[in-house]
């Protein structure tokens, strides 16, 4: 469908790629991965043509629709949001609009038998078979679903589009992409603005898609769940793999060892010949061998290590004073914004050393709770502060807070008091601001540099409650991985909320869920509210109610118990012969592992280990997968043989 050959390109007086190829096909669920400034939107800014290539071709298929989802993007349209969708579709929108001038010129004439009306009675025979052919009839129900899909209400359909934030403006935009369905997807950041809840429906929805998506996120498990392809963008080179992006960073960091064993390599090589050299140069009898080195050398492909992404945090939030074991009592508190009430009676307390999790769809008051705590929005009733607490916030918009004109150094040197001033350097280098970049203004920072000057803010004092609005925002994968870590090993009381499951995922002990102008509090992981919450969701779908009564006990006849019995045998018999099969494959794995470090790369740059590796984790996957199957049945059998 779409064939990327030899491309060059430079922009800003840098070469952003030097001579990448790939090809995009119908079946392709494609992450592009790459540091910040590699040129991902870039690439996909390519492919709309929005930017031409200073060197090399992109050809696309004739016909071939692609619709594009960037990062930021406001519009000032006054039409409600469920025409804006409806409408989107450009083609079914031109038959629409032809056959509303028809059914005008019908009503008016009187030429029943002349030629022109006889065309235009076939015409509009053929657009109204165009227009189902198209899933004309099927539009309006579809964007309905799509909105509705993305967080939108009943009451939101009919709204204009201009009333809506910038946020949400994004959400009514990849809806108008979806309606269309068109054969390749160019998504940049498309869950930036979504809650956990429209994330996993975008997901779901992506996966089932019939066309090609290329698309960029941050959002690891996003990545995993869609896509079965990744492409690297690595120092203007384009590495290519056929998985998802956490099956790529095992496959990546093997090639990395391999290029790393084989550098080493050389460079012993390299020394060896230079000591013989410099040994044998003088020498007249030697001299003819000395130079055969040196030709050796001056022709020999120095092995360069690819870049790695950098750009991760590396800290932990300092220790701190230890608080009262209440932390936080939240009484009757309320929160309206006019007639519209957010908060009622909201009545628990905080405890010393939770780690919470806040989620909820967008526009609930996540946001809202958050700024109550804090004390930066007028509620009704009582929040009160434990003894000795100490609140460290992070809202949403920290990053833009920051002073423009400031430069980096300046932004914390403003902000540090007594012996840290001492450590400004090296606060900051542990932020990975170091040499020139402390100079730098915060005006040309990048979003997620803004987020990493902003949270080496939050670092400068030991606060025992951490308040976190989606800190998150802009940083990518790695950065995040780092930011989890030090939160996990964060001694005090930490609320968050976040849209990015896998950075929640191990990372709280309790859940708050914001529904129904209330907080429910939940024991268990986000994963497992969210499933829960699916499953609720798809019995109101279907117009279902979960049952308070009880189910009547089911009795076996003998017969029946005794072929479940023989069934529930086999089962087991297979699980003892796929639990051998996977020791076996697990050790034969490990062993391989082992022999990777034996082997000199050099000498044996195609050495076919890390192909075998793969087949042998492909059947481990394989067999796990029939295991979790044959689990399952053994589960549901013993389940009916105890009812």
């Amino acid at each position: 469908m779409i064939s990327v050959n030899k491309l060059s390109l430079f922009l800003g007086g840098k070469e952003l790629y030097k001579d990448v190829s790939f090809r995009i096909t119908k079946v392709d669920k494609i992450g592009l991965s790459g540091k910040n400034g590699a040129g991902k939107s870039t690439m996909l800014k390519l492919l709309t043509g929005y930017h031409k290539p200073t060197e090399g071709t992109i050809s696309i298929d004739k016909g071939l629709r692609l619709c594009y989802l960037p990062q930021e993007l406001f519009s000032g349209s006054t039409l409600p949001i469920i025409e804006e969708v409806k409408t989107a579709n450009a083609y079914i929108k031109s038959i629409t609009d032809r056959l509303e001038e028809i059914n005008v010129e019908l009503e008016t004439r009187q030429d029943y038998e002349s030629d022109s009306f006889l065309h235009l009675l076939d015409e509009l025979a053929e657009l109204n078979d165009a227009f189902s052919l198209h899933g004309g009839n099927d539009v309006a129900e579809q964007s309905e679903t799509i909105l509705k899909g993305l967080g939108f209400s009943d009451e939101d359909l009919e709204r204009p589009m201009n009333e809506f934030s910038g946020g949400w403006q994004m959400r009514v935009e990849l809806a108008k992409l979806l309606v269309q369905a068109p054969d390749v997807l160019l998504l940049d950041e498309p869950t930036n603005h979504l809650d956990i809840e429209s994330i996993e429906w975008l997901e779901n929805y992506l996966k089932r898609y019939p066309g090609a998506v290329l698309l960029i996120s941050h959002d690891k498990q996003f990545l995993d769940n869609i896509t079965n392809r990744t492409l690297e963008i690595n120092a203007g080179k384009i590495y290519d793999y056929n998985c998802n992006y956490s099956t790529y960073l095992v496959r990546r960091e093997e090639e990395r060892a391999m290029q790393l064993a084989a550098q080493k390599n050389q460079q012993r090589e390299i020394e060896h010949k230079q000591k013989l050299i410099d040994k044998y140069r003088a020498k007249a009898n030697k001299a003819a061998f000395a130079q055969s080195l040196i030709k050796q050398l001056d022709k020999m492909e120095i092995i360069e290590l690819d870049e790695t992404d950098a750009s991760s945090l590396r800290f932990r939030f300092p220790d701190p004073v230890p608080s009262g074991k209440l932390v936080a009592e939240i009484i009757d508190a309320g929160k309206s914004f006019g007639d519209k009430t957010i908060f009622e009676k909201l009545n628990f307390n905080i405890a010393k050393g939770e780690k919470i999790a806040l989620i909820g769809k967008n526009g609930v008051g996540k946001s809202t709770f958050i700024k109550m705590l804090v004390n930066e929005t007028d509620y009704t009733g009582t929040i009160k502060l434990g003894h000795n607490v100490k609140i460290g916030y992070f809202a949403q918009d920290e990053a833009a807070k920051l002073d423009s004109e400031k430069t980096v150094y300046e932004t914390i040197d403003d902000v540090a008091t007594g012996e840290v001033r001492k450590k400004i350097r090296e606060i900051l280098g542990s932020f990975l601001f170091s040499g020139d970049e402390i100079d730098k203004k915060v005006k040309v920072l990048s979003g997620g540099e803004k987020t990493r000057l902003a949270l080496c803010k939050l670092l400068l004092e030991p606060y025992n409650f951490l308040v976190l609005d989606e800190p998150t925002n802009h940083l990518d994968i790695i950065s995040k991985e780092v930011l989890k870590n030090a939160l996990q090993e964060y001694t005090g009381t930490l609320l968050l909320v976040s849209h990015d499951r896998d950075f929640l995922d191990g990372l709280s002990d309790r859940l708050y869920y914001i529904q129904n102008n209330n907080i429910s509090i939940y024991f268990e992981s986000v994963k497992e509210r969210l499933e829960k919450i699916a499953k609720e969701n798809a019995v109101n779908a279907k117009g279902g109610k979960t049952s308070t009564t009880k189910k009547k006990k089911k009795v076996l006849s003998e017969n029946d118990s005794r072929n479940l019995n023989k069934t529930l045998d086999k089962l087991k018999k297979n699980i003892t012969r796929v639990e051998k099969n996977i020791d076996k494959l697990e050790s034969q794995i490990e062993l391989k592992e082992e022999e990777v470090n034996t082997i000199d790369f050099s000498k044996e740059p195609n050495h076919p280990i890390f192909g075998e590796l793969d087949v042998l984790r492909a059947d481990l996957e394989k067999e796990m997968t029939t295991w979790e199957t044959l689990e399952a049945e053994k589960d549901a059998i013993m389940q009916e043989l105890t009812e």
